[in-house]
Protein backbone atom coordinates (compact mmCIF):
# COMPACT_ATOMS: atom_id res chain seq x y z
CA UNK A 1 0.00 0.00 0.00
CA UNK A 2 1.39 3.39 -1.00
CA UNK A 3 1.60 5.78 1.95
CA UNK A 4 0.43 9.37 1.75
CA UNK A 5 3.99 10.51 2.54
CA UNK A 6 7.46 9.41 1.46
CA UNK A 7 9.54 7.39 3.94
CA UNK A 8 13.17 6.28 4.20
CA UNK A 9 12.21 3.40 1.86
CA UNK A 10 11.73 5.95 -0.95
CA UNK A 11 15.16 7.61 -0.59
CA UNK A 12 17.18 5.43 -2.93
CA UNK A 13 21.00 5.44 -2.70
CA UNK A 14 22.12 7.86 -0.01
CA UNK A 15 25.75 6.92 0.59
CA UNK A 16 27.79 10.12 0.98
CA UNK A 17 24.71 12.33 0.77
CA UNK A 18 24.08 14.92 3.48
CA UNK A 19 20.75 14.24 5.18
CA UNK A 20 19.27 16.93 7.43
CA UNK A 21 17.14 15.15 10.04
CA UNK A 22 14.72 17.10 12.24
CA UNK A 23 14.52 15.36 15.61
CA UNK A 24 13.05 16.36 18.97
CA UNK A 25 16.00 16.46 21.39
CA UNK A 26 14.25 18.86 23.78
CA UNK A 27 14.87 16.59 26.79
CA UNK A 28 14.42 17.54 30.45
CA UNK A 29 17.72 18.37 32.14
CA UNK A 30 18.76 19.11 35.72
CA UNK A 31 22.28 20.20 36.75
CA UNK A 32 23.59 19.38 33.28
CA UNK A 33 22.21 15.82 33.35
CA UNK A 34 19.36 14.38 31.29
CA UNK A 35 16.53 13.23 33.58
CA UNK A 36 14.54 11.38 30.87
CA UNK A 37 16.11 10.15 27.62
CA UNK A 38 12.86 8.89 26.00
CA UNK A 39 13.11 11.39 23.15
CA UNK A 40 16.74 10.48 22.45
CA UNK A 41 15.87 6.79 22.28
CA UNK A 42 12.98 7.55 19.91
CA UNK A 43 15.52 8.70 17.29
CA UNK A 44 17.51 5.44 17.27
CA UNK A 45 15.75 3.76 14.32
CA UNK A 46 16.07 6.69 11.92
CA UNK A 47 19.56 7.88 12.82
CA UNK A 48 20.94 4.34 12.97
CA UNK A 49 19.48 3.37 9.59
CA UNK A 50 20.71 6.51 7.81
CA UNK A 51 24.22 6.14 9.24
CA UNK A 52 24.29 2.43 8.34
CA UNK A 53 23.28 3.32 4.77
CA UNK A 54 26.30 5.63 4.56
CA UNK A 55 24.56 9.00 4.79
CA UNK A 56 26.22 12.00 6.44
CA UNK A 57 23.63 12.54 9.17
CA UNK A 58 23.08 16.15 10.29
CA UNK A 59 20.58 16.49 13.13
CA UNK A 60 18.48 19.63 13.49
CA UNK A 61 16.76 20.24 16.83
CA UNK A 62 15.65 22.99 19.19
CA UNK A 63 16.24 23.24 22.92
CA UNK A 64 14.27 25.52 25.24
CA UNK A 65 13.05 28.96 24.18
CA UNK A 66 16.07 31.17 23.42
CA UNK A 67 13.84 33.52 21.36
CA UNK A 68 16.20 33.90 18.41
CA UNK A 69 19.25 34.75 20.54
CA UNK A 70 22.40 32.75 21.24
CA UNK A 71 22.04 31.55 24.81
CA UNK A 72 24.87 29.26 26.04
CA UNK A 73 22.52 27.74 28.65
CA UNK A 74 20.42 26.36 25.77
CA UNK A 75 23.23 25.04 23.60
CA UNK A 76 22.92 21.49 22.29
CA UNK A 77 26.68 20.93 22.79
CA UNK A 78 26.30 19.28 26.26
CA UNK A 79 23.83 16.83 24.73
CA UNK A 80 26.29 15.21 22.33
CA UNK A 81 28.05 12.98 24.92
CA UNK A 82 24.87 11.47 26.45
CA UNK A 83 23.32 11.23 22.96
CA UNK A 84 26.38 9.36 21.73
CA UNK A 85 25.93 6.86 24.59
CA UNK A 86 22.26 6.32 23.68
CA UNK A 87 23.07 5.82 19.98
CA UNK A 88 26.15 3.71 20.69
CA UNK A 89 27.99 5.75 18.03
CA UNK A 90 30.18 8.88 18.06
CA UNK A 91 28.27 12.14 17.68
CA UNK A 92 29.98 15.36 16.60
CA UNK A 93 28.74 18.84 17.50
CA UNK A 94 28.63 21.54 14.80
CA UNK A 95 28.20 25.22 15.63
CA UNK A 96 26.52 27.50 13.09
CA UNK A 97 29.69 29.56 12.73
CA UNK A 98 31.78 27.67 10.21
CA UNK A 99 29.09 24.98 9.83
CA UNK A 100 29.74 24.41 6.09
CA UNK A 101 33.48 23.80 6.68
CA UNK A 102 32.76 21.45 9.60
CA UNK A 103 30.21 19.47 7.58
CA UNK A 104 32.70 19.16 4.71
CA UNK A 105 35.01 17.15 7.00
CA UNK A 106 32.33 14.53 7.76
CA UNK A 107 32.49 11.11 6.11
CA UNK A 108 29.73 8.64 5.14
CA UNK A 109 28.14 7.19 8.29
CA UNK A 110 29.16 10.14 10.48
CA UNK A 111 26.58 11.76 12.76
CA UNK A 112 26.57 15.39 13.90
CA UNK A 113 24.19 17.52 15.94
CA UNK A 114 23.86 21.10 14.68
CA UNK A 115 23.47 23.90 17.22
CA UNK A 116 19.99 24.90 18.49
CA UNK A 117 17.82 25.93 15.52
CA UNK A 118 16.04 28.48 17.71
CA UNK A 119 19.22 30.55 18.00
CA UNK A 120 17.90 32.00 14.72
CA UNK A 121 14.93 34.35 15.00
CA UNK A 122 13.91 33.08 11.54
CA UNK A 123 13.39 29.52 12.79
CA UNK A 124 10.03 30.21 14.45
CA UNK A 125 8.90 32.68 11.74
CA UNK A 126 9.72 30.15 8.98
CA UNK A 127 11.89 32.83 7.37
CA UNK A 128 13.18 32.03 3.83
CA UNK A 129 16.74 33.21 4.65
CA UNK A 130 16.91 30.81 7.63
CA UNK A 131 15.50 27.98 5.52
CA UNK A 132 18.23 28.75 2.91
CA UNK A 133 20.90 28.62 5.59
CA UNK A 134 19.74 25.20 6.79
CA UNK A 135 19.14 23.84 3.27
CA UNK A 136 22.65 24.82 2.09
CA UNK A 137 24.08 22.16 4.42
CA UNK A 138 22.02 19.22 3.12
CA UNK A 139 20.95 17.28 0.04
CA UNK A 140 17.90 15.59 1.54
CA UNK A 141 15.52 16.31 4.42
CA UNK A 142 13.92 13.90 6.92
CA UNK A 143 11.34 14.97 9.51
CA UNK A 144 11.28 12.53 12.43
CA UNK A 145 9.79 14.90 15.03
CA UNK A 146 6.01 14.50 15.17
CA UNK A 147 5.99 16.33 18.51
CA UNK A 148 7.10 19.52 16.69
CA UNK A 149 4.96 18.94 13.57
CA UNK A 150 2.19 21.30 14.69
CA UNK A 151 4.59 24.22 14.25
CA UNK A 152 5.29 25.77 10.83
CA UNK A 153 8.96 26.51 11.57
CA UNK A 154 11.92 26.63 9.20
CA UNK A 155 13.27 23.25 10.36
CA UNK A 156 9.88 21.51 10.63
CA UNK A 157 7.99 22.81 7.58
CA UNK A 158 10.03 25.19 5.44
CA UNK A 159 12.82 22.72 4.65
CA UNK A 160 10.32 20.16 3.36
CA UNK A 161 9.58 22.51 0.45
CA UNK A 162 13.25 23.21 -0.29
CA UNK A 163 14.78 19.69 -0.30
CA UNK A 164 13.41 16.24 -1.19
CA UNK A 165 11.48 15.43 2.01
CA UNK A 166 10.80 12.14 3.79
CA UNK A 167 9.27 10.91 7.06
CA UNK A 168 11.68 9.26 9.51
CA UNK A 169 10.84 5.95 11.17
CA UNK A 170 9.42 7.51 14.37
CA UNK A 171 7.29 9.94 12.34
CA UNK A 172 6.16 7.09 10.09
CA UNK A 173 5.13 4.93 13.08
CA UNK A 174 3.24 7.85 14.59
CA UNK A 175 1.34 8.66 11.38
CA UNK A 176 0.52 4.98 10.77
CA UNK A 177 -0.86 4.68 14.31
CA UNK A 178 -2.92 7.86 14.02
CA UNK A 179 -4.37 6.70 10.70
CA UNK A 180 -5.45 3.43 12.36
CA UNK A 181 -6.93 5.32 15.32
CA UNK A 182 -9.02 8.04 13.66
CA UNK A 183 -8.14 8.27 9.96
CA UNK A 184 -9.55 4.92 8.89
CA UNK A 185 -10.33 3.01 12.11
CA UNK A 186 -12.14 -0.28 12.70
CA UNK A 187 -15.48 0.43 14.39
CA UNK A 188 -16.77 0.58 17.06
CA UNK A 189 -14.33 3.31 18.14
CA UNK A 190 -14.05 4.57 21.72
CA UNK A 191 -12.29 7.74 22.85
CA UNK A 192 -11.27 8.44 26.44
CA UNK A 193 -10.85 12.18 27.01
CA UNK A 194 -9.87 13.32 30.49
CA UNK A 195 -8.22 16.27 32.11
CA UNK A 196 -9.04 19.15 34.35
CA UNK A 197 -10.93 21.54 32.09
CA UNK A 198 -13.44 21.27 29.27
CA UNK A 199 -12.16 24.62 27.95
CA UNK A 200 -8.75 23.10 27.09
CA UNK A 201 -10.30 20.16 25.18
CA UNK A 202 -13.38 21.81 23.63
CA UNK A 203 -12.15 21.43 20.05
CA UNK A 204 -11.20 17.79 20.72
CA UNK A 205 -14.65 16.93 22.09
CA UNK A 206 -16.47 18.75 19.27
CA UNK A 207 -14.38 16.91 16.66
CA UNK A 208 -14.59 13.45 18.24
CA UNK A 209 -18.37 13.24 18.67
CA UNK A 210 -18.70 13.08 14.89
CA UNK A 211 -16.08 10.33 14.54
CA UNK A 212 -16.34 7.89 17.44
CA UNK A 213 -19.08 5.55 18.66
CA UNK A 214 -18.31 5.95 22.38
CA UNK A 215 -16.96 9.08 24.08
CA UNK A 216 -15.77 8.46 27.66
CA UNK A 217 -15.32 11.73 29.57
CA UNK A 218 -13.26 11.76 32.77
CA UNK A 219 -11.28 14.03 35.05
CA UNK A 220 -12.51 17.45 36.11
CA UNK A 221 -14.14 17.75 32.66
CA UNK A 222 -16.73 15.14 33.61
CA UNK A 223 -17.89 17.37 36.50
CA UNK A 224 -18.77 20.17 34.06
CA UNK A 225 -20.93 17.76 32.05
CA UNK A 226 -22.54 16.35 35.19
CA UNK A 227 -23.33 19.87 36.42
CA UNK A 228 -24.84 20.70 33.01
CA UNK A 229 -27.10 17.67 33.54
CA UNK A 230 -28.29 19.06 36.87
CA UNK A 231 -25.97 17.13 39.21
CA UNK A 232 -24.76 19.03 42.27
CA UNK A 233 -20.99 18.45 42.18
CA UNK A 234 -20.25 20.13 45.53
CA UNK A 235 -16.75 21.68 45.74
CA UNK A 236 -15.50 19.75 42.68
CA UNK A 237 -13.40 21.39 39.99
CA UNK A 238 -16.08 22.49 37.51
CA UNK A 239 -16.54 25.12 34.80
CA UNK A 240 -20.14 26.07 35.50
CA UNK A 241 -20.03 28.80 32.85
CA UNK A 242 -19.61 26.11 30.16
CA UNK A 243 -22.88 24.31 30.96
CA UNK A 244 -24.52 25.41 27.69
CA UNK A 245 -21.43 24.33 25.71
CA UNK A 246 -21.49 20.93 27.40
CA UNK A 247 -25.19 20.57 26.54
CA UNK A 248 -24.42 21.44 22.89
CA UNK A 249 -21.72 18.75 22.74
CA UNK A 250 -24.12 16.18 24.24
CA UNK A 251 -26.81 17.15 21.71
CA UNK A 252 -24.34 16.91 18.79
CA UNK A 253 -23.22 13.48 20.01
CA UNK A 254 -26.83 12.37 20.19
CA UNK A 255 -27.47 13.41 16.58
CA UNK A 256 -24.27 11.68 15.44
CA UNK A 257 -25.14 8.41 17.19
CA UNK A 258 -22.20 8.75 19.59
CA UNK A 259 -22.82 7.48 23.14
CA UNK A 260 -21.30 9.78 25.78
CA UNK A 261 -20.31 8.00 29.00
CA UNK A 262 -20.30 10.04 32.21
CA UNK A 263 -19.62 8.43 35.60
CA UNK A 264 -22.62 7.44 37.71
CA UNK A 265 -20.61 6.55 40.79
CA UNK A 266 -17.63 8.61 41.95
CA UNK A 267 -14.93 8.78 44.63
CA UNK A 268 -15.26 11.90 46.81
CA UNK A 269 -13.22 13.52 49.57
CA UNK A 270 -13.47 16.72 51.59
CA UNK A 271 -9.85 17.68 50.88
CA UNK A 272 -7.52 17.16 47.98
CA UNK A 273 -4.38 15.46 49.28
CA UNK A 274 -2.79 12.01 49.26
CA UNK A 275 -4.88 9.31 50.97
CA UNK A 276 -7.58 11.41 52.68
CA UNK A 277 -10.78 9.81 54.01
CA UNK A 278 -12.90 8.99 50.91
CA UNK A 279 -16.26 7.51 50.08
CA UNK A 280 -17.81 6.04 46.94
CA UNK A 281 -21.21 7.56 46.14
CA UNK A 282 -23.76 7.88 43.37
CA UNK A 283 -23.22 11.18 41.54
CA UNK A 284 -26.49 12.48 42.99
CA UNK A 285 -25.20 11.94 46.56
CA UNK A 286 -22.16 14.27 46.50
CA UNK A 287 -22.31 16.50 49.59
CA UNK A 288 -21.89 20.27 49.33
CA UNK A 289 -18.49 20.14 51.08
CA UNK A 290 -17.12 17.22 49.01
CA UNK A 291 -15.23 17.08 45.73
CA UNK A 292 -15.23 14.40 43.04
CA UNK A 293 -11.65 13.17 42.54
CA UNK A 294 -12.07 9.90 40.63
CA UNK A 295 -14.57 7.69 38.84
CA UNK A 296 -16.12 4.93 40.95
CA UNK A 297 -15.68 1.14 40.57
CA UNK A 298 -19.13 0.47 39.08
CA UNK A 299 -18.52 3.07 36.34
CA UNK A 300 -15.06 1.61 35.63
CA UNK A 301 -16.56 -1.89 35.28
CA UNK A 302 -19.18 -0.62 32.86
CA UNK A 303 -16.50 1.25 30.82
CA UNK A 304 -14.43 -1.95 30.68
CA UNK A 305 -17.48 -3.66 29.11
CA UNK A 306 -17.69 -0.85 26.54
CA UNK A 307 -14.04 -1.38 25.56
CA UNK A 308 -14.60 -5.14 25.25
CA UNK A 309 -17.07 -4.40 22.43
CA UNK A 310 -14.83 -1.88 20.65
CA UNK A 311 -12.16 -2.42 17.99
CA UNK A 312 -10.31 0.90 18.35
CA UNK A 313 -9.44 3.16 21.31
CA UNK A 314 -7.96 6.67 21.37
CA UNK A 315 -6.96 7.91 24.84
CA UNK A 316 -5.98 11.40 25.97
CA UNK A 317 -6.08 12.40 29.64
CA UNK A 318 -6.68 10.62 32.98
CA UNK A 319 -10.06 9.72 34.50
CA UNK A 320 -9.26 11.17 37.94
CA UNK A 321 -6.64 13.19 39.82
CA UNK A 322 -4.20 10.36 39.07
CA UNK A 323 -1.05 12.05 40.43
CA UNK A 324 -2.47 11.80 43.95
CA UNK A 325 -3.27 8.36 45.41
CA UNK A 326 -5.80 6.80 45.64
CA UNK A 327 -7.32 8.86 42.82
CA UNK A 328 -5.34 6.98 40.17
CA UNK A 329 -7.42 3.81 40.73
CA UNK A 330 -9.92 4.24 37.86
CA UNK A 331 -7.29 5.32 35.31
CA UNK A 332 -5.02 2.40 36.21
CA UNK A 333 -7.89 -0.14 36.13
CA UNK A 334 -9.26 0.95 32.74
CA UNK A 335 -5.76 1.26 31.27
CA UNK A 336 -5.04 -2.33 32.31
CA UNK A 337 -8.27 -3.50 30.67
CA UNK A 338 -7.34 -1.69 27.45
CA UNK A 339 -3.83 -3.16 27.55
CA UNK A 340 -5.16 -6.72 28.05
CA UNK A 341 -7.61 -6.33 25.14
CA UNK A 342 -4.78 -4.97 22.97
CA UNK A 343 -2.56 -7.92 23.84
CA UNK A 344 -5.46 -10.29 23.00
CA UNK A 345 -5.55 -8.71 19.54
CA UNK A 346 -9.14 -7.44 19.84
CA UNK A 347 -8.33 -3.73 20.28
CA UNK A 348 -6.09 -1.17 18.54
CA UNK A 349 -5.15 1.29 21.30
CA UNK A 350 -3.48 4.64 20.66
CA UNK A 351 -2.73 7.04 23.52
CA UNK A 352 -0.95 10.38 23.70
CA UNK A 353 -0.23 13.49 25.73
CA UNK A 354 2.11 14.00 28.70
CA UNK A 355 -0.36 13.19 31.49
CA UNK A 356 -1.63 10.18 29.60
CA UNK A 357 1.86 8.72 29.11
CA UNK A 358 2.60 9.28 32.81
CA UNK A 359 -0.68 7.56 33.77
CA UNK A 360 0.00 4.55 31.51
CA UNK A 361 3.52 4.26 32.90
CA UNK A 362 2.06 4.38 36.40
CA UNK A 363 -0.30 1.54 35.44
CA UNK A 364 2.70 -0.34 34.00
CA UNK A 365 0.99 -0.83 30.64
CA UNK A 366 2.48 1.76 28.26
CA UNK A 367 4.36 -1.00 26.41
CA UNK A 368 1.14 -3.02 26.00
CA UNK A 369 -0.77 -0.36 24.04
CA UNK A 370 -0.57 -0.47 20.23
CA UNK A 371 1.06 2.96 20.19
CA UNK A 372 1.84 5.62 22.77
CA UNK A 373 2.68 9.08 21.47
CA UNK A 374 4.97 11.27 23.56
CA UNK A 375 3.80 14.34 21.62
CA UNK A 376 1.72 16.82 23.62
CA UNK A 377 0.49 19.77 21.55
CA UNK A 378 0.78 17.93 18.23
CA UNK A 379 -1.26 14.96 19.48
CA UNK A 380 -3.96 17.28 20.84
CA UNK A 381 -4.15 19.27 17.58
CA UNK A 382 -4.41 16.01 15.64
CA UNK A 383 -7.31 14.97 17.92
CA UNK A 384 -8.93 18.32 17.09
CA UNK A 385 -8.82 17.35 13.42
CA UNK A 386 -6.38 20.09 12.48
CA UNK A 387 -3.81 19.82 9.69
CA UNK A 388 -0.30 19.72 11.16
CA UNK A 389 2.05 21.84 8.99
CA UNK A 390 5.06 19.56 9.48
CA UNK A 391 3.01 16.52 8.38
CA UNK A 392 1.20 18.26 5.51
CA UNK A 393 4.56 19.31 4.06
CA UNK A 394 5.62 15.63 3.78
CA UNK A 395 2.65 14.56 1.68
CA UNK A 396 3.51 13.15 -1.73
Amino acid sequence: MTKAFRTLDDMGEIRGRRVLVREDLNVPMADGHITDDTRLRATLATIGELADRGAIVLILAHFGRPKGQRDPSMSLAPLTAPYSRVLGRPVRFVDWDGAADAVATLRPGDIAVLENTRFFAGEETNDPATIDRFAALGDLYVNDAFSAAHRAHASTEGLAHRLPAFAGRAMEAELDALEKALGDPSHPVAAVVGGAKVSSKLAVLEHLVGLVDHLIIGGGMANTFLAARGVNVGKSLCEHDLAATAEDILATADRAGCTVHLPYDVVVAKEFRADPPTRIVNVYEVAADEMILDIGPAAVESLADVLKNCRTLVWNGPLGAFETPPFDTATVALARTAAALTQDGSLVSVAGGGDTVAALNQAGVAADFTFVSTAGGAFLEWMEGRDLPGVAALKR
